[in-house]
């Protein structure tokens, strides 16, 4: 049987993964809530579903599960400011949606206006995994912006990003 690999060791090799940065938003009858995420990915194409992370301790656990609602807006190098208020630098969030502007999508969650992508999600699923509650969100709308570099996560830092229109896409 393998040794365990223990928890620092794990985090150290995750530090060598590249990762887009995004805010994840929700707003409903619970309030209006958002956080910094990596860990969001792909799931399905039929139906269109992706997810998210959210550490089980956050302050706004109850909130988003309790509006079974939420945004994923994938962000740009000029959001790096943002990224740093919703990761928990600034508390107040008042504070935090006031430093951008947003738009609401049709389900009422707020959607970064100049995000490279908002994926507008309602919870079909949610399933603790350790110290994180998973959240998988069918995407009901999609409102695609910025054409400007991602703004990327690696070996704990924000890196130089590469623009999106660099493939032709």
């Amino acid at each position: 049987m393998q040794a365990q690999v223990s928890r620092l060791e794990f985090r150290d090799a995750m530090a060598r993964v590249c990762a887009p940065v995004n805010i994840v938003t929700t707003d409903g009858p619970s309030g209006r809530g958002g956080f910094t995420a990596t860990a969001m990915c792909s799931v399905s194409d039929d139906p269109p579903t992706l997810l998210v992370c959210m550490n089980e301790r956050s302050a706004q656990t109850g909130l988003f599960l309790a509006n079974r609602r939420f945004c994923v807006n994938v962000l740009t190098q000029a959001h790096q400011h943002l990224a740093a208020k919703f990761a928990g630098a600034v508390r107040d969030m008042g504070e935090r949606y006031g430093a951008a502007r947003w738009q609401v999508m049709a389900s009422g969650q707020p959607a970064l206006s100049d995000a490279i992508v908002s994926f507008d999600c309602v919870t079909e699923a949610v399933n603790r995994v350790g110290t994180h509650n998973v959240l998988f969100g069918r995407v009901v709308d999609i409102r695609h912006g910025s054409e400007e570099a991602a703004l990327l996560y690696v070996g704990r830092n924000y890196m130089q990003p590469i623009a999106l229109g660099s493939f032709g896409g």
